[in-house]
């Protein structure tokens, strides 16, 4: 689906493998109700279905797939079920979103980026495995060089992902999190998830554009009745220029339209007014 996160079908190629779709959904959960997957249909000597990777947050649209449900799935067909909330994961730490997630405990894996909405440096990352044993027998690289990093029994974060080499990025966020504690982090989280509320009420109440989805996380989705592609590019462009925002056309169910997503705590219900403003 076009609202799916694109990290789920990039990170299949490094493995050989490719995906299987569920069909494309547009914005809203996915579950067994709306789109299930078959796996039993797949198996053959040619191709066999072993993953699962749900959506907690889609990054276009904010939905976030039914994963009890998904969960239940998995666990009769005996699949691997990740779940990727990238963006969507920070609202864990909202009472009032929390709810939502119902299932992802039953994740064999999850990503999330604190970097997207926990306000950490730009390609923080943070992925989680439910049994850590099982990423380690798939990711250790051993050479002559490195097995000393093995021999001791040691927990060393080179032996959870494919990637070697990398910087200590989680640091930074480690420190803001305990300069701040997890409160502010919560509050932080839920003033952008009351602003999207607030900004679906607005855009409703504007009698030239037209709300696409009920907001679930932070981001609103809607149209400006009568425009086409250059004209929402040109008024991004515009309102860009003047420093009112960056707010750029996204795409849904194959047409362009308006993309609100709100992580900034101090984004305003005044800033959204001054934005849809300039939509006539």
């Amino acid at each position: 689906p076009n609202s799916a996160p694109s990290g789920g079908e990039a990170g299949a190629g490094p493995v050989g493998v490719g995906p299987v779709g569920v069909g494309p959904v547009g914005v809203g959960p996915v579950g067994v109700g709306a789109s299930s997957p078959e796996p039993a249909n797949t198996r053959s000597s040619e191709q066999v279905m072993f993953a699962v990777v749900a959506t907690a947050g889609t990054t276009n649209a904010g939905a976030i797939d039914e994963l009890d449900a998904i969960a239940d799935v998995c666990q009769t067909h005996g699949l691997w079920l990740h779940v990727d909330a990238a963006y969507g994961g920070a609202a864990l730490v909202a009472p009032t979103a929390r709810p939502l997630f119902s299932g992802i405990e039953r994740a064999d894996s999850f990503v999330v980026d604190p970097h997207k909405w926990l306000f950490a440096p730009y390609d923080c990352a943070a992925l989680l495995y439910r049994d850590p044993a099982n990423a380690a027998a798939a990711h250790a690289q051993h050479a002559g060089y490195l097995d000393v990093l093995h021999d001791d029994g040691d927990w060393n974060p080179s032996d959870y992902a494919f990637h070697l080499t990398r910087r200590a990025r989680g640091l930074p966020f480690w420190y803001s999190l305990v300069t701040h504690g997890t409160e502010a982090y919560a509050d932080a989280v839920e003033a952008s998830l009351s602003l999207a509320r607030r900004a679906a009420e607005l855009i409703s109440a504007h009698r030239e554009l037209e709300l696409l989805a009920e907001p679930q996380l932070s981001v609103v989705l809607f149209r400006r009745r009568g425009w086409d592609k250059p004209r929402y590019e040109a008024w991004s462009d515009q309102l860009l220029a003047d420093q009112i925002a960056f707010c750029v056309p996204t795409t849904w169910r194959g047409e362009t339209v308006l993309r609100f997503c709100f992580i900034h705590p101090r984004t305003t219900t005044d800033d959204v007014r001054a934005i849809l403003a300039t939509l006539g």
